[in-house]
């Protein structure tokens, strides 16, 4: 029996959307980073981009556990000396772009290389509950109902 390692033709990308209204983000973006490397398929081959094309709407209503929505901080530093910034969850959600607590969230999830960098340009996070991606007749997963523990109300 010989291990099936896909080509490129072999791989079949479908368009996936998923409304984070009331999901709990830990949970969402593992699920989201499942899909997008393509675990989720019987055909995963693991230097390949098996994933699909996965949009979240309503980025802004996404839930945190505990008192992460004050406690959880982001960092970054500016590249001068003392330039460390911070900036707590909540903050990053009721800001101009709350769709990059998701990305951020996502993008730890996937190993840190070439392949996990091209498999992020196919996430689509949008704040609100409209997307541009009609044309692609996207499937509804509803990660709501996947488990009792992925709401929080």
């Amino acid at each position: 029996m010989k291990t099936f390692s896909a080509t490129p033709a072999d791989i079949e990308k479908k368009w996936i959307v998923i409304d984070a209204e009331g999901v709990v983000l830990g949970r969402l973006a593992s699920i989201v980073a499942m899909r997008l490397r393509g675990k989720h398929k019987a055909t995963f081959t693991p230097h390949m981009d098996m994933g699909d094309n996965v949009i979240v709407i309503n980025a802004d209503k996404i839930q945190l556990t505990g008192k992460k929505r004050s406690d959880k901080n982001y960092y970054w530093h500016t590249g001068h000396p003392g330039g460390i910034k911070s900036r707590t969850a909540g903050q990053i959600l009721e800001g101009a772009y709350p769709e990059r607590v998701v990305t951020a969230a996502v993008k730890r999830m996937l190993p840190g290389n070439r392949l996990s960098r091209q498999q992020m340009t196919n996430l689509r996070v949008y704040a609100g509950g409209e997307h541009p991606h009609e044309a692609q007749n996207p499937e509804v997963l509803d990660v709501k109902s996947m488990n009792s523990k992925n709401t929080r109300s």
